[in-house]
């Protein structure tokens, strides 16, 4: 994954910036009915991070995040019933991944792209990170994949997501505090930390995420 850059940032409505997430989010339930959706993000305005929403078979919703200050951002972007400074580490390569987080440990595969992948790649790169792009496809999304790809956030803020590019994940087995997770499931029901959530279908997606945050609530500088 590309280094650390300077976080790209952007004035939407009248006393917002937008703050730009490059990465990707995979989404993967377990046979145990936990839900897991992991955002690794090579480029933000934190720097490189990665954080972990999970959500337990009776709905208790926990995050995640490495330091204070992601944890801060993030919940008070999504709703968490619990929230975890944990670190939080993450090898990827020849489509498998293992993202360990005490106490989840979770390892996963992915296979090759299918039309929707192929589809999402065709669409160039700056274009698909647009958040009029975003909703443009917004139909298309809700239809094909049944998730949203704009709303209203926490703390007044917006978000849109454009996706580039989506992969099925094939195979996924975890522990999380000493519980094995069991086996590959579909993610239902739908994980509930904001308006949206993954795909039904366990997949791996790269995107790029856009929040609009008021100014006197930012919680980086702008630069």
């Amino acid at each position: 994954m590309p280094g650390r850059t300077a976080p790209r940032i952007g004035r939407g409505h009248a006393g917002r910036v937008r703050l730009r997430f490059d990465g990707w989010i995979a989404g993967i339930g377990t046979s145990s009915g936990t839900r897991v959706v992991v955002g690794h993000w090579a480029r933000s305005p934190f720097g490189p991070f990665t954080d972990v929403m999970l959500e337990r078979k009776d709905g208790h919703r926990v995050l995640l995040a490495p330091s204070a200050r992601t944890a801060r951002f993030v919940a008070g972007t999504y709703v968490f019933d619990e929230v975890r400074v944990v670190p939080v580490a993450v090898e990827a390569g020849r489509g498998e991944c293992a993202v360990v987080a005490p106490p989840l440990d979770l390892r996963f595969v992915t296979g090759r792209r299918g039309p929707m992948g192929l589809l999402l790649t065709a669409v160039p790169g700056p274009l698909a990170a647009r958040p009029a792009w975003a909703v443009l496809v917004a139909p298309a999304a809700r239809a094909l994949l049944g998730v949203r790809t704009h709303g209203s956030a926490g703390a007044g803020r917006y978000e849109w997501y454009g996706a580039k590019d989506l992969r099925p994940v094939t195979e996924a087995w975890g522990v999380y505090e000493g519980e094995d997770l069991g086996s590959l499931a579909p993610v239902e029901p739908a994980v509930r930390f904001g308006f949206g959530s993954t795909p039904r279908r366990p997949c791996l997606m790269r995107v790029t995420t856009t929040v609009a945050v008021e100014q006197s609530r930012r919680a980086v500088p702008v630069r």
